[in-house]
């Protein structure tokens, strides 16, 4: 609707109009909610055997043996063969980056606040006669 000004005759329209627009936002929630739950699918936690962590890894085989018996990577051994699990190989993988994962923009700048806050030197603070403080201006 073009129109400031409503009548009783427009109201069915204005209606219709809002009923389509709630349903293609149902429809598009829908389809987030689809898209969320195919993702935390793919992320279901999984256990290799050494021979698949190591293709996973993209390591030698020998060279994760070593690792896994010094425990250097995440894995346990409840027999005789060793049991990982994809989910710990991935914070594994992040822990260890050289490069850190960038931050958003809003993490920066909480970041950026977060270390720039200083608690009130005792200059800055007088005792008055009744006992209680107060902050004094400085200039």
């Amino acid at each position: 609707m073009n129109n400031d000004v409503l009548t009783f005759d427009d109201l069915p329209k204005v209606v219709a109009e809002l009923r389509d627009e709630v349903i293609g936002m149902k429809v598009l929630m829908l389809d987030l909610q689809k898209q969320q739950t195919h993702q935390v699918m793919k992320r279901v936690r999984r256990t290799m055997n050494v021979e698949e962590a190591a293709e996973y890894l993209r390591m030698p085989l020998n060279t994760l043996y070593m690792k896994l018996q010094k425990g250097e990577v995440p894995g346990s051994k409840p027999g005789k063969r060793w049991v990982l699990f994809n989910d710990e190989l991935d914070k594994w993988l992040e822990v260890k980056r050289k490069n850190a994962v960038p931050m958003t923009v809003e993490e920066e700048n909480l970041a950026i606040l977060a270390s720039h806050r200083r608690k009130p030197g005792k200059s800055s603070w007088i005792n008055r006669q009744d006992g209680r403080t107060t902050k004094t201006k400085e200039a």
